[in-house]
């Protein structure tokens, strides 16, 4: 995902940590290099909570990678209550019983991409409405209040509009006390409807869940999807080489992920620590450099190159460790579907623009294109 990146993010270069500046002008400290970001990602000494959150320093002005987020005296309690609720409900074997759905819809926004004709924006006919679509029903979200809901999470992930910020994150949030209240009087089956019969579960707490599953389960999806796309047909080998090996989309998935221009993930120190010979003060905004961890030549070969058979070290996009992506899992399948039936259907598909013509989406954290242009 193409996130906010700091002022010095280094793609490739040595492990180590060093000083940087934010985009919002704070110090932070930027850590590099495969080996030292594994661990790093691991060390409970770091947090998403700060101490002090209202001096702390800050990526952007973004509601959940722009700066700190949970309460710092109990953030290890309620990051393990969290992921209790919400991990049974994103189970790989959950996932891989929801697939068929998700080969169904992608089929169905397929044809109708294919009905309207070449040139077709793919954001908008695949990109955006596969994981709108998914989960809304995983949530049980109407899915024809899409728009709304879309324009909310767009507010959510702005980068340095705080006010919007802000306003987004109250509107989102009374959206999905509603749907939580919906839920309470007539239960489906889907993940809020679950929550609900949870005891001890109060609605706020639901709600809130359900306003960030909504923002990430979507959102991160869409963009992945127009950038691995983006940089197949940027790649015209490789996309042949997929369409002739269909065996080939989960690590050709893999492979996209970790290629993509990843931003750097954010921690703060829980205490005084010492990182590759630097010491770090409590409440230190400490980065970590899933770029430079995801082209590391010393891990990867040849790591500027886009290789779906590359079968080397797992890449760090959905993190590691005990933060590890609950939604990992779902996105996969959305990929590797999306991916493995365009090549099939569109064999012949290649950018309908000059790849530079493209426009990045830099005023939302999570990045991505704000339109696709194809043909076949």
């Amino acid at each position: 995902m193409r996130n906010s990146a700091p002022t010095v993010c280094p793609m490739t270069g040595a492990s180590g940590i060093s000083r940087i500046t934010t985009p919002t002008g704070d110090s932070a400290w930027l850590a590099t290099g495969y080996t030292l970001v594994r661990e790093l990602f691991t060390d409970p000494r770091l947090g998403r909570s700060h101490p002090t959150p209202e001096t702390a320093a800050r990526m952007s002005e973004s509601a959940f990678n722009g700066g700190p987020i949970g309460d710092f005296d109990t953030e290890p309690v309620d990051h393990a209550r969290m992921r209790s609720l919400l991990q049974p409900h994103f189970s790989p074997k959950r996932m891989r019983e929801l697939r068929p759905r998700v080969e169904e819809i992608t089929s169905l926004l397929l044809d109708e991409m294919q009905a309207q004709g070449s040139p077709a924006d793919l954001q908008a006919a695949l990109s955006l409405p596969l994981p709108l679509l998914v989960i809304c029903e995983l949530l049980g979200v109407p899915y024809g209040e899409r728009a709304q809901f879309r324009e909310w999470t767009e507010a959510v992930g702005h980068v340095t509009d705080r006010a919007r910020v802000e306003q987004g994150m109250a509107d989102l949030f009374a959206y999905n006390q509603e749907l939580v209240r919906r839920k309470r009087r007539a239960p489906g089956d889907d993940v809020v409807s679950r929550l609900c019969a949870v005891d001890g579960v109060a609605d706020d707490e639901i709600a809130m869940h359900a306003l960030v599953l909504l923002f990430a389960g979507h959102e991160t999806s869409a963009v992945q999807i127009g950038t691995g796309v983006r940089m197949l047909l940027e790649n015209p080998a490789q996309w042949r080489k997929l369409g002739e090996d269909p065996d080939l989309v989960a690590s050709a998935t893999e492979e996209l992920l970790r290629a993509c221009d990843a931003s750097s993930m954010l921690r703060y120190a829980r205490t005084e620590l010492e990182i590759a010979g630097e010491k770090i003060s409590t409440g230190d905004l400490v980065l970590l450099g899933t770029a430079s961890a995801n082209h590391d030549p010393e891990v990867f070969t040849d790591p500027d190159r886009v290789d779906i058979a590359r079968q080397e070290a797992a890449h760090f996009l959905f993190g590691h460790g005990a933060r590890y992506c609950i939604g990992a899992p779902l996105a996969r399948i959305e990929l590797q579907v999306a991916f493995g039936q365009l090549v099939e259907r569109f064999p012949t598909m290649t950018l309908a623009v000059d790849s530079a013509d493209l426009i990045e989406r830099k005023e939302i954290f999570t990045g991505g294109l704000t339109a696709l242009p194809v043909r076949w």
